[in-house]
């Protein structure tokens, strides 16, 4: 069949993540790049924003960590494209393949914004008016991508190629519209990684899956103050040549919210060429388990020692939808659970309002020395803007969780990035996850779920649910329900039973407390084998059946 399936000359991908570390996306995206590269080498090229920062009343560039600038590149058509008023930026993405990326500034097309928000009402009927917060950037941002990909193809391409425009969720929603009317010769795939206002209604704790049959997604944009974003996300849906979605989960909101079903699933693979092999990986877990040792000894003034359960859970700071309150109540009931072998320290690893890295606690760090009392505040590595506010620590305070000397069972939030510069562990998280002994993601609202195939992929066996993407996945992958010997235990989870998720999570984790040497070292080995089935070699297929969809219907559509 692959013989048959049109294949493209050239590829555009769009997303405010291309260069820009926010989130999920960044990883979908960046893993993804080096294989794409390889099967079109330099004919793929990302899209992302030119990110500009207010410096005493001025905007001046802000440096993307992830991006080289080449000015040879299509030399002759970056100097056209600053002619017309496109101020691009043309580089290579610094990730594995180190595909070519142009950088554009969206700043200057705020001055026709309702210019160009009356067109999109007038051509797709997209509802611009109830627009707040981030709508207007990523929409003039999503328009600015697309007068890129106009002015390349004006430049350097012909009807003779086969040419696909991906843009990826309602931020880039624009310009495929744009593209769609302007150059019908283009083929266009919008991936929704997870619909607006399914996370909206999830994050308002209102119940999504018991209900989702019931739910107009129209009307409840409405209640929820979400019209923009709903409308410019399902009129995109409708008018491109190929919508697709990242898991099941997420293609029956598609239907049920956006009244349209998906023509490809895309799940997210993985690239595992930055996970360190044999001997140096063994090196980078006893330094990882070190640091989180000594950052929890030096916080509480313990000794625990390397025979101590790490487990941590990690991701954005959504409360609900993510499961941090889940963790937080499992870790409370393990406290007073007599089938627990070890002590535990449990990292929240989520970026918070973050203050500063604490001063004492650099301190005693930097020191060496081994202390016998305690910080205070000792469940917080950095002070947060937010203190009596903040989620998380009010939550540990109500259930009294104070991290006692007595206690079996530490949780300690670590409430920033770990990009190795944080100021207490300085160590990468990709550095620090390897050291962890089991890893925890109980999320109520998760489309596919990089964190628990992040783990795997560094052998860490990992807890998940039947609500997100990448554990409906490893169950079809298992046959049946995936427990912790298979590498992944998924746990069954609805709108109503977070106590018994919570329980779920307390019994697994003091079973896994008890498991001997060789217990832990096969599950460790299914859950790398398990990985090893979601890598982007995997997974590339299905994006070349919406590159095939795509290009047939472009084709089609210019040839009447």
């Amino acid at each position: 069949m692959t013989d048959r399936l049109l294949n493209p000359d050239y590829i555009f991908e769009s997303s405010w993540e291309v260069c820009n570390k926010v989130g999920g996306i960044y990883t979908v995206l960046s893993t993804r790049a080096k294989t794409l590269q390889e099967a079109h080498p330099d004919k793929v090229i990302f899209i992302g924003p030119s990110l500009w920062k207010r410096e005493d009343g001025n905007y001046t560039k802000e440096e993307s960590p992830y991006f080289k600038e080449d000015g040879t590149l299509f030399a002759d058509w970056q100097w056209e494209a600053k002619e017309s008023g496109l101020n691009v930026r043309v580089g290579r993405w610094t990730v594995p393949g180190e595909p070519i990326a142009i950088l554009v500034d969206f700043m200057p097309f705020f001055e026709k914004k309702n210019e160009i928000y009356g067109w999109l009402w007038e051509k797709y009927q997209v509802d611009s008016l109830h627009a707040y917060g981030d709508y207007d950037e990523a929409s003039m941002f999503s328009y600015a991508a697309a007068l890129v990909v106009e002015s390349f193809y004006k430049h350097y391409l012909n009807e003779s190629q086969k040419v696909i425009y991906h843009a990826n969720e309602w931020m880039c929603g624009l310009g495929a519209l744009y593209i769609n009317n302007k150059l019908p010769q283009i083929g266009t795939i919008f991936t929704t990684h997870a619909t607006s206002i399914g996370r909206s209604i999830a994050g308002n704790m209102k119940p999504l899956y018991d209900y989702l049959f019931a739910y107009n997604g129209d009307q409840m944009a409405g209640e929820l103050n979400m019209q923009s974003k709903h409308s410019i996300e399902k009129q995109t849906a409708w008018h491109v040549d190929c919508f697709t979605t990242v898991s099941d989960i997420t293609a029956k909101e598609c239907v049920e919210l956006l009244d349209k079903p998906v023509d490809v699933i895309l799940p997210n693979g993985f690239d595992n060429s930055f996970v360190p092999k044999a001997a140096q990986f063994t090196k980078k877990r006893k330094a990882a388990r070190k640091r989180l040792l000594d950052v929890a000894n030096a916080l509480l003034g313990e000794q625990l020692d390397d025979d101590t359960l790490i487990i941590s859970t990690s991701g954005r700071y959504e409360f609900r939808n993510k499961g941090i309150d889940v963790f937080v109540e499992a870790m409370n009931r393990l406290l007073r659970e007599k089938d627990l072998k070890k002590k535990v320290v449990a990292f929240i690893e989520v970026p918070g309002w973050v203050g500063e890295p604490r001063k004492d606690l650099q301190e005693r760090l930097a020191s060496g020395k081994q202390y016998d009392t305690p910080l205070e505040v000792p469940q917080v590595t950095h002070w947060l803007h937010n203190m009596s506010h903040d989620n998380v620590l009010g939550m540990l305070k109500y259930y009294d969780m104070h991290n006692r000397k007595d206690e079996q069972v530490k949780v300690i939030f670590l409430p920033c990035y770990l990009d190795g510069k944080d100021g207490i562990v300085n160590m990468t998280y990709y550095d620090i996850v390897l050291g962890n002994d089991l890893c925890i993601y109980p999320s109520y609202y998760e489309p596919w779920g990089y964190t628990p195939l992040e783990a795997v992929a560094f052998k860490v066996p990992c807890i998940t649910t039947d609500l997100a993407g990448f554990g409906l996945w490893a169950n079809s992958v298992f046959g049946h329900n995936g427990e912790i010997e298979d590498g992944v235990k998924v746990i069954h989870r609805t709108d109503y039973n977070y106590s018994e998720v919570a329980d779920n999570i307390k019994d697994t984790v003091a079973e896994f407390s008890g498991f001997t040497k060789k217990q832990v070292e096969d599950c460790r080995k299914k859950a790398e084998a398990l990985s090893k089935k979601a890598l982007w070699s995997e997974f590339i297929k299905f994006y070349e059946e919406a590159y095939d969809i795509a290009l047939r219907k472009a084709k089609d559509r210019f040839t009447i």
